[in-house]
This record gives structure tokens, C-alpha cells and sequence, in this order.
């Protein structure tokens, strides 16, 4: 029997593509061949994300471009899975009479089986089952990350009900994995070459809070440190009120544990965060700041957030604004408000225009930007941990890698310009020239994996 080719694209974040990586793992290969070429797929697979209406709209064009592969290439199967159909089961199926096969966000792990079913029926099916799933350590995946950095979803779904948030609707309540799973996996990866794990999942913080024994993100974090070829462990997406003086603690004691934190926030002005259903207030968000830069002085601190929300008066945006101009974050992401049917936010008066969104988006990441150059520019001179990559996609003269305080895919790189290291090395870097997201430098010494 000839291997059937199968393509996948994911898109959104990094929870999606573990998704993704999860449905992979499904294929058996002794019947599918994975290949990164649309054109010479047999089955295409888009992962979609429908988080906001950008991601809507972008996961619709690609699903578009790819029913051309139907029409040119070798495709025969075009599956759809994730967000989108798990919200618009039904629109989609009218809409997109191309799309073979329609798959939820939690039946990854079906999709062999729903493969099967299509060729029997030989019609469009639409398989969109409750959003309950949740992998574990022995989950088939195959990791589509790079070999040496890997994401570990901790908990999938969310319980926090921010009321312009559609995500509990699309992934479930919060289900946490057990500590002991978790470990199992990271173990696993490093033996595999992984030397930097990022821990994600809707809400990091909230992670166990669904659990009856008892485990917290800090009781996980004490094991995962102890896992001796681990060489980076990144924070990402913690809710701002779940940062205990533990976790701090654990931050400013642990080489492990990458000085990083991606703290979104959403807003500063505090009738808008009651609004948005946020638990914390501006007070609290200057307290949690001061804290953590006490006690862990070289943190990297990103945060997110949305501009235009309901009832944001141009008061409410110059507090915004003022507060990315003190600096306080480093890295910055800005998103306009989308209203999303069936969440709360959808609901309120006062709705702003999509061209003022535009405007107070870009007013604000120009002024992040001024703030980011500043803070590379006083990095001139430094040395920083910086993992090596590979080749620059600019020039295959410069190696690029990224600092310690660049997450991969959301932050800047570095680019190498002397000094020579494998692909998945760590190496001691000083910085000789920055712009506002990247940073320039030399490997201090040759030998590779030094703190």
C-alpha cells in the first residue's frame, strides 16, 4: 500500500501547535509520510485558531488558498481542525463544501479514524466532539519545534472568564495534568536533545486548581528543576494575581528557570479591568511589578494588551500609554478589541470605531518601541546566555540564536557575528550592537553550554 503524504499547517499559538504535534503523533507510519510541501500532499490538514477576528479571518484565507492544492496538486483530502470548527461548526460546512473532513479541539487524537470514516463515506463530515480532551506523557507526538526547544502543555482550557474571551468555549474548563505526567514528558524530551522547555497553557498559574491532590505550579517547578541536562525552563502566559511570593522566590533562586515571565495584563485603568472580569486592579498590577523586579533584578517581563475595549475613553488610553512609556515592560504586544459573539464584552455599550482602535494601536507600539530600543541599547557591552539556532535566514554568513530573554517565535533573535557553535548550543554572547528587537554580539568563547 503506498504511504498517503500529509501536510499540516498550524496556526495561532503554541497550545495550537502541540495540538497539531498531538494529531501527528496519530498518524501511523506505516501509512502516512509527513511532508512540509502543500503541493505534493495528499492529505492537507489547517489547524486553524479563532481566538480573535484577525486569527479568524487569516485562518479562513488560508483554508481558501488551500483548496487550490485540491484543484492543482495532489490533494485529496482537506481536513480542517481546531477552533474554527469547534466554534462554526455549521456556517463552515455550508460555506466550505472543499473541506473534506471537520475536526474539534479535542479530537486530535480521532483523526485516523475520521480519515477512515471520510474514505468510506466519501462525503463532507463534520466530527466536532466536546472540548474535554487533554493529553498525556505516553500521547503519540511528534514534535515539529525545532530539536532542541519544545512546548509542554501543563493544563488545557480556562476557568477565568475574562469577559472579552471566547477560550473557555473553545477549550473547556481548566484541566490540569498531573505533576507526575508532566515530568515523565519533560524527561523524555531532554533525553530526546531538548535543552529548553516552555511551559504553557491558557493560564500557567492556575495550573492544579482543578486537581484534588493537591498540585501547585511551584510544587511542579521544584521537580522540573531537578532534571540535570535541562538547561532552560520558560514561563509563558501566567495570569498577573496568580503570582505567589513562592514562585517569585523560586524565579530568583533557580538558574533553571529562565528570568522571563509573559505576565499579560490587558489594561491599566481599573473600571476597565472590573469590566474585562480581570482580578486585579492597577494598585495590585504596580504591586506585583515592584516585587518582581526586588527580587529578580534581570527579569524579562512581557506583557499584552487590548486597546479599544468598550467604554475605553481617551483618559483611560493616555494611563495606558503613560504606563508603556515608564518602561516597566520590555516586550509588548498590542491588540485591538474584537468582539466576539457570545462573550459578555459583545454585550456592553459604548463600542469603539475600528479606525480609533487602529490608531491607539499603533500610537501605543511606537511608543513600545522607543521603550525596547532603550532597553537593548543599555544591553551594549553585556554577556547573555544565547542558544544557537542555526544559520541566519538573512545571510549564511551569521549564525542567529536567542537570548535567554527571548522566547521563541513572540520575541526578537540575535545575530552572530564571530565565534562558531553547533545548532542547540548554549554559549556566553556579548552584545556589541542592538535595534529595538534584536540584539548583535560575539561568542565570548568557542566551547559550548557555558551558564
Amino acid at each position: 500500500m503506498n504511504k498517503q503524504k500529509v501536510c499540516l499547517v498550524s496556526l495561532g499559538c503554541p497550545k495550537n501547535l502541540v495540538d497539531a504535534e498531538v494529531m501527528l503523533g496519530h498518524l501511523p507510519p506505516d501509512r502516512f509520510t509527513i511532508t512540509n510541501e502543500e503541493l505534493e500532499a495528499d492529505i492537507l490538514i489547517i489547524n486553524t485558531c479563532a481566538f480573535i477576528q484577525d486569527a479568524q479571518e487569516e485562518s479562513i484565507d488560508t483554508i481558501l488558498e488551500a483548496t487550490r492544492f485540491k484543484e492543482h496538486g495532489r490533494c485529496r483530502l482537506l481536513i480542517v481542525t481546531g477552533c474554527l470548527p469547534q466554534r462554526y461548526q455549521q456556517q463552515l460546512a455550508e460555506q466550505l463544501p472543499e473541506v473534506d473532513l471537520f475536526l474539534g479541539t479535542g479530537d486530535a487524537a480521532r483523526i485516523v479514524e475520521q480519515i477512515d470514516a471520510w474514505q468510506q463515506a466519501g462525503r463532507q463530515r463534520c466530527c466536532i466532539g466536546a472540548p474535554d480532551s487533554l493529553y498525556d506523557h505516553d500521547t503519540p507526538r511528534l514534535q515539529a519545534s525545532p530539536f532542541y526547544s519544545a512546548y509542554v502543555k501543563i493544563a488545557e482550557g480556562c476557568s477565568n472568564h475574562c469577559s472579552y474571551c471566547i477560550i473557555p468555549q473553545l477549550r473547556g474548563a481548566l484541566r490540569s495534568r498531573s505533576i507526575a505526567s508532566i515530568v515523565t514528558e519533560v524527561r523524555q524530551r531532554v533525553a530526546a536533545g531538548v535543552r529548553e522547555v516552555n511551559l504553557i497553557a491558557q493560564d500557567i498559574t492556575a495550573y492544579g486548581r482543578d486537581r484534588t491532590d493537591g498540585a501547585r505550579l511551584e510544587d511542579l517547578l521544584r521537580e522540573l528543576v531537578q532534571i540535570d541536562e535541562l538547561r532552560w525552563l520558560r514561563l509563558l502566559y501566567a495570569y498577573p494575581d496568580g503570582i505567589s511570593d513562592e514562585l517569585i522566590e523560586l524565579m530568583a533562586t533557580h538558574d533553571k528557570i529562565c528570568p522571563y515571565l509573559d505576565l499579560p495584563l490587558q489594561h491599566v485603568a481599573d473600571d476597565l479591568l472590573r469590566a474585562m472580569n480581570r482580578r486585579i486592579d492597577r494598585a495590585g498590577i504596580d504591586r506585583l511589578v515592584k516585587r518582581l523586579r526586588d527580587r529578580v533584578p534581570q527579569l524579562t517581563l512581557r506583557t499584552s494588551f487590548i486597546v479599544g475595549f468598550p467604554g475605553e475613553t481617551a483618559e483611560h488610553f493616555q494611563q495606558l500609554l503613560a504606563f508603556v512609556e515608564q518602561g516597566q515592560f520590555d516586550r509588548v504586544g498590542v491588540f485591538r478589541y474584537s468582539r466576539e459573539e457570545g462573550t459578555a464584552a459583545a454585550l456592553l455599550d459604548n463600542q469603539i470605531p475600528e479606525r480609533e482602535k487602529k490608531k491607539r494601536q499603533n500610537k501605543l507600539m511606537k511608543a513600545q518601541s522607543r521603550v525596547s530600543f532603550r532597553k537593548h541599547q543599555a544591553l551594549r557591552g553585556q554577556q547573555i546566555a544565547v542558544l544557537v539556532e542555526g544559520y541566519s535566514e538573512e545571510t549564511d554568513l551569521l549564525l542567529q540564536g536567542r537570548a535567554i530573554s527571548q522566547a521563541p517565535d513572540i520575541d526578537g533573535l540575535v545575530y552572530i557575528t564571530a565565534g562558531q557553535a553547533n545548532v542547540g548550543d548554549i554559549v556566553p554572547l556579548q552584545i556589541s550592537d542592538t535595534t529595538e528587537y534584536d540584539l548583535i554580539g560575539e561568542i565570548v568563547e568557542a566551547e559550548a553550554d557555558q551558564p
